[in-house]
């Protein structure tokens, strides 16, 4: 494409230098060639959705909203599916109550763009992977670590922003206990054929208050503390929090968490 522009360019270049010297109207018909045959390579059909876009963080016209601050209607209990039993607060944040359960959305999901805040208590007690932990399950199978970061060394690939046990993030954007943070997550879930055998990675790209950390990870499978990656379409983590093998997002209650939430959205892709 470069060579063909080059030589475009070059002769019609040629053309506008000696354009006093040659007819104007052999001139006329050799630039309508061009813009016609320019016009071969211009898509219009179909032309992109409008939607309006959200302003700092706040959701898209065209996002799912899935916590705002008004209630638990879209979420229930990861395994008995009853009632969310974490701590509404006044700022129109969440709290997980350690112990109650993790909770999931009543909804499944396939790719998406994910939107999620969260916040490490300011008071942090405990150090390691018992300091602020929680984490988002997407399909309730692919971990993306929440953990206090700021100054509390872990192993790499569990620490905030890793795709937990499988990939490290590329830096560590992580701000201190009690200040607001954020994931931008693009998740493109994996193929399988007709047997349930996966035929295509899925990819994980994630930007941590506004820095890309995850680069269109390809996924190993389901998230597990100890090795043995699930990669079949009906397979589940072997650890970790149980409940069945829908594809919802799930968001863990860890002992030595006390993680608030906020601001939760997602768009399909």
């Amino acid at each position: 494409m470069k060579v063909k522009l080059s030589i475009f360019l070059f002769f019609l270049s040629k053309l506008i230098f000696s354009q006093s010297q040659i007819d104007q109207k052999k001139y006329d018909s050799i630039m309508k060639y061009w813009l016609e045959l320019a016009k071969k390579y211009e898509v219009w059909d179909p032309e992109p959705k409008k939607i309006e876009p959200g302003i700092y963080g706040s959701p898209p016209s065209d996002a799912i909203v899935l916590f705002d601050g008004n209630g638990f209607l879209n979420w229930h209990h990861s395994v008995t599916n009853e009632p969310v039993k974490w701590y509404l607060n006044d700022d129109k944040s969440m709290t997980v109550n350690e112990g109650s359960g993790s909770i999931e959305t009543k909804l499944e999901h396939g790719s998406i763009q994910l939107h999620v805040e969260w916040k490490i208590p300011e008071k942090v007690k405990g150090e390691g992977q018992l300091r602020g932990n929680s984490g988002i399950y997407l399909q309730r199978r692919y971990e993306v670590q929440v953990l206090d970061s700021y100054n509390n060394r872990t192993y790499s690939n569990g620490q905030a922003a890793s795709i937990y046990k499988q990939s490290m993030p590329l830096v560590n954007a992580s701000r201190a206990p009690g200040e607001w943070q954020s994931y931008d997550i693009i998740f493109n879930e994996p193929s399988y054929d007709n047997n349930g055998n996966q035929i295509q990675a899925g990819t994980i790209t994630i930007f941590h208050n506004g820095i890309l950390v995850q680069n269109n990870f390809k996924i190993k499978g389901t998230t597990s503390f100890i090795g043995m990656h699930e990669t079949s379409k009906d397979a589940f983590p072997l650890d970790g929090v149980k409940g069945g093998a829908h594809r919802s997002l799930l968001i863990q209650d860890h002992e030595g968490g006390g993680v608030s939430y906020r601001n939760i959205w997602m768009r399909k892709i």
